[in-house]
């Protein structure tokens, strides 16, 4: 099997989020559904083998393609389309071409059946990252398109205003993981944000920006561990916090958004360190465990 956690521009509708959810699991094991109203994103955690899973994406995007306008879609988290970011995961590392050839698959129906411009990233693409496409939100990525600049790997060459484009890719397993502080100060949660991740200077393996949290009242951390390895999740909950301290604020809760693999939850725990937001019910092989044994 493979794993596939498609990334929709909406929350703040239970039925559509609902209606979504029924679709992506047509052929397919839903395991997860995160939404978060601040950033109007829902996240989708599946499994099933791999024709079908491709299958019940296409139904899941078909439905969120039907049921959301762009036009009308204001949220914290960066977005180029209704269905923005579409990743399939390998439970196994060794199958990677297995993703990679679902996720082509995938790019290609989306292109001729929903007639989306689809862009290719990660082990699909010679690894190029989401922020590439994301640079500058769907305006930009439309202009990029029109001027050429760009290319869909699938469907037509222009990108609408309504539902946006398609990133597909494969890519290993990432954490994606989200440090509330005790602060409505943007150029804090930035600072912080700044420290921590890999490409400033911070830890390996780490993204990471600062986002507001309009109806929280307060700011986020919000990253993507895409290397739980180089960056194991407690060291990076222990640099957030010794950040935030050094700016004379702190951590006041942790999001997860999607599941998170069991040696990452045992290694926090042989570390001492707690998890914000982290309990059993949030370990993807035991609630892989549970759903198929029902």
């Amino acid at each position: 099997m493979l794993e596939a956690v498609p990334n929709v521009s909406e929350a703040r509708d239970a039925r559509v989020v609902a209606a979504i959810g029924e679709a992506f699991a047509r052929d397919a094991t839903l395991l997860d559904v995160h939404s978060d109203a601040d950033h109007h994103r829902s996240v989708y955690t599946l499994v099933g083998a791999p024709d079908a899973l491709v299958g019940s994406l296409l139904a899941g995007i078909r439905v969120a393609v039907e049921l959301i306008d762009l036009r009308e879609h204001v949220g914290a988290h960066p977005r180029i389309g209704v269905a923005d970011v579409v990743p399939l995961v390998p439970l196994e590392p060794s199958d990677i071409e297995r993703a990679i050839s679902a996720a082509r698959a995938l790019a290609r129906r989306l292109g001729d059946e929903l007639d989306l411009p689809v862009f290719l990233y990660g082990d699909a693409a010679g690894g190029v990252r989401p922020v590439f496409f994301r640079r500058g939100g769907l305006e930009e990525l439309a202009r990029r398109v029109e001027d050429g600049e760009l290319v869909p790997d699938a469907g037509p060459r222009e990108v609408g205003a309504r539902s946006g484009g398609v990133l597909v890719g494969a890519r290993h397993a990432l954490i994606a993981y989200n440090l509330d502080l005790a602060t409505d100060d943007l150029e804090v949660a930035t600072a912080v944000a700044v420290a921590v991740r890999g490409s400033s200077g911070g830890m390996p393996g780490v993204q990471a920006i600062g986002l507001r949290l309009p109806e929280a009242g307060r700011t986020q951390v919000s990253m993507n561990v895409i290397d739980v390895d180089l960056a194991p999740l407690h060291e990076v909950v222990e640099r957030v916090r010794a950040e935030a301290h050094a700016r004379g604020t702190d951590v006041l809760a942790g999001e997860l958004v999607g599941l998170v693999p069991e040696r990452v939850v045992d290694a926090a725990a042989a570390a001492g360190v707690e998890l914000p937001g982290v309990d059993e019910s949030r370990v993807l092989e035991r609630v892989l465990r549970s759903r198929l044994a029902e």
